[in-house]
């Protein structure tokens, strides 16, 4: 199963030679950045929070067996920490096909751990794409965690270098940690 988003990416939100971009990362963009950037910094969105309720089948899982990967969720009130990164334009022809799997590119408004603020952008994969998984219990999601494994890997290691990484931003997101207390008990 795929949601190639490739091309709807590249239509709905063209992005323009010459003026550099701020993009921002709440999952594996914190941890595996395989991209140039000109700046990285601290960062967070306000109205988002971070579940793993989007299936993996191209990297962290197969069509047979998919893995859980984290996408955003509309949650008012709540605060989304994570990275941004100032891209050059070019990044985003390789940032649209590691994220082709029901991503989309979404503008976003995000503010800096020093007060600063900027228009950025952001890939979310929408409850609508079909390889969106959605809610499930927590004891659930970690099994599938655990078993999962695709082309770039175990999909528990995605979850423990995702908990890690946020460990060092100093981000406390419940949902990460009680799934990584699963997947480490089992």
């Amino acid at each position: 199963m795929t949601a190639n988003t490739i091309e709807i990416n590249r239509r709905r939100h063209p992005i323009q030679p010459g003026s550099p971009q701020w993009l921002f990362g709440y999952g594996s963009l914190i941890y595996k950045v395989d991209f140039p950037y000109l700046e990285r910094r601290r960062a967070w969105i306000r109205g988002w929070a971070r579940r793993f309720w989007q299936g993996s089948h191209d990297h962290r899982g197969t069509p047979e067996s998919p893995g859980r990967v984290v996408t955003l969720v509309e949650e008012p009130g709540v605060l989304c920490r994570g990275l941004a990164y100032r891209v050059s334009p070019e990044v985003f022809h390789h940032l649209d096909v590691r994220e082709k799997n029901g991503y989309l590119r979404l503008p976003t408004a995000m503010h800096f751990d020093d007060g600063g603020e900027a228009e950025g952008l952001i890939y979310i994969a929408a409850p609508d794409n079909a390889a969106f998984l959605g809610a499930a219990p927590a004891r659930e999601m970690a099994a599938q965690i655990a078993r999962a494994s695709g082309p770039s890997g175990a999909n528990a290691d995605y979850l423990l270098r995702l908990a890690e990484a946020l460990r060092q931003l100093g981000d406390d997101d419940p949902h990460v940690f009680e799934l990584e207390r699963l997947v480490l008990s089992a």
